[in-house]
C-alpha cells in the first residue's frame, strides 16, 4: 500500500475522479467534504468503480478543530490534495466575502496543521484564472506568464492562496507543494457512475449544456458574442476530468517520492483553445442531440480567451491530456443519461 492521501472536496467533481485514480494507483484515501456542493452518495460510486471504499468525514475545512480531529484519527496521512473551495466566478462577484472566507481560511488551516501532523506535501488546486486575461504574446500560456489582476474574487482567492503557500515555504516550513493551474475540466468517468452534479442551477458550461439537452433547463445562454475571437464567444482550454485527475497522481508521486523542489507550478490543459459556440456545436455533433441555446450579454468576471501551453507538465511530470473533445463530450452526455435513468433531475 502506498501513502495515505487526504483529499479535501473529495466528493466534488474533480475530487471524486482524482480519488478514483489515486485508489487505482494504490494510494489509501481519506475524503473530507462539507457537502456544500456535492453528495455523500459519490463515495458509493467511487467504491463501485474501484472496489475500495475511501474513508469519508463530513467536515468543513474552515473548522480548525474538526480538521485537527481528522489528522488525529488518520495519523498516517502524508499528503494532501486540496480541492475544497467555492468555485463559481459569477457568484464570487456577488458574494466576495463568502469566497475569501471559505477559500483562504480552509488553506490556512491545512498549512498550519501539516507540520504539526508530519504531512509532507500538498497539491493545491489552482486555476488558469491567475493569469487573468493574458496578453496576445503570452498565448498559449506558460507557467512563466505574468500573473495579472484577477477578473473575479474567485480568481483572486487562487492568486492569494498561491502566494500564501509560496510565503509559507519560503519561511522555512517543512513541507513541499505543487500548484496545479487547471484550465477547464469537463466530462465524466467512462463508467458514468460518477460525474459533475452541482447542487441547483449549474454554474459551469457543460452541465448546463447536458441539462438543457435533456430538457431539464429550458435554454442555454451563451454569455457574449462580441469578444475578439473568431466567432465572438469566449475561448477556453477544455480538459477531460479523468486526464486532469491523473495529473494529480503524477504530482503526488513527485512531491512524496522524488527529490523535487519544495515548490513547483504546472499548467494542466490540452494546449488547444475552443470557443463556447464550438463546444455547443461539438456536443451536438458528438451526441446527435440538439441544444436549445441563445446569446446573452457578457457575464461579469469572464475572461475573453485563455489556453495552456502544457509542455512543462508533459515533460517534467510525464503527464499528457490524451482524450479527444468528442469522447469527453460523449462522456458528459452518458452521465446525464445515467442520471435520468436513476431518477435524478
Amino acid at each position: 500500500m502506498k501513502h495515505t492521501i487526504l483529499v479535501t472536496g473529495g466528493t466534488g467533481f474533480i475530487g471524486s475522479h482524482t480519488t478514483v485514480e489515486l485508489i487505482n494507483a494504490g494510494y489509501k484515501v481519506v475524503i473530507v467534504d462539507n457537502l456544500s456542493n456535492s453528495n455523500a452518495n459519490v463515495v458509493d460510486g467511487i467504491e463501485e468503480i474501484t472496489g475500495v471504499r475511501p474513508a469519508f468525514e463530513q467536515v468543513d475545512c474552515c473548522d480548525y478543530a474538526a480538521m485537527e480531529s481528522v489528522f488525529n484519527k488518520y495519523s498516517d496521512i502524508e499528503g494532501i490534495i486540496h480541492f475544497a473551495a467555492s468555485k463559481a466566478v459569477g457568484e464570487s462577484v456577488e458574494k466576495p466575502l463568502l469566497y475569501y472566507r471559505n477559500n483562504i481560511t480552509s488553506l490556512l488551516n491545512l498549512l498550519e496543521l501539516m507540520p504539526k501532523h508530519n504531512v509532507k506535501g500538498i497539491i493545491f488546486s489552482s486555476s488558469c484564472t491567475v493569469y487573468g486575461q493574458p496578453d496576445p504574446e503570452n498565448l498559449p500560456v506558460t507557467e512563466d506568464a505574468p500573473i495579472k489582476p484577477a477578473e473575479s474574487p474567485y480568481g483572486n482567492t487562487k492568486q492569494v492562496n498561491e502566494e500564501i503557500i509560496r510565503d509559507y515555504i519560503n519561511s522555512g516550513a517543512s513541507i513541499k507543494a505543487i500548484l496545479l493551474r487547471y484550465f477547464n475540466p469537463i466530462g465524466s468517468h467512462p463508467t458514468a457512475i460518477i460525474g459533475e452534479l452541482p447542487n441547483g442551477v449549474p454554474m459551469n458550461l457543460i452541465p448546463y449544456v447536458t441539462q438543457t439537452a435533456m430538457g431539464i433547463r429550458e435554454q442555454l445562454k451563451v454569455f457574449g458574442n462580441d469578444y475578439d475571437t473568431p466567432d465572438g464567444t469566449c475561448i477556453r482550454d477544455y480538459i477531460y476530468v479523468v486526464d486532469l485527475a491523473k495529473a494529480h497522481v503524477k504530482a503526488m508521486e513527485r512531491v512524496l517520492d522524488t527529490d523535487s523542489d519544495k515548490l513547483e507550478v504546472f499548467n494542466v490543459g490540452t494546449g488547444r483553445g475552443v470557443s463556447t459556440k464550438e463546444i455547443v456545436d461539438a456536443f451536438e455533433k458528438a451526441t446527435g442531440v440538439k441544444v436549445n441555446w441563445t446569446y446573452a450579454p457578457r457575464r461579469a468576471g469572464d475572461i475573453e480567451k485563455v489556453w495552456a501551453d502544457p509542455k512543462k507538465a508533459n515533460e517534467v511530470l510525464g503527464w499528457k491530456a490524451e482524450t479527444s473533445l468528442e469522447d469527453t463530450l460523449k462522456s458528459a452526455w452518458n452521465w446525464q443519461v445515467k442520471l435520468r435513468e436513476r431518477g435524478i433531475q
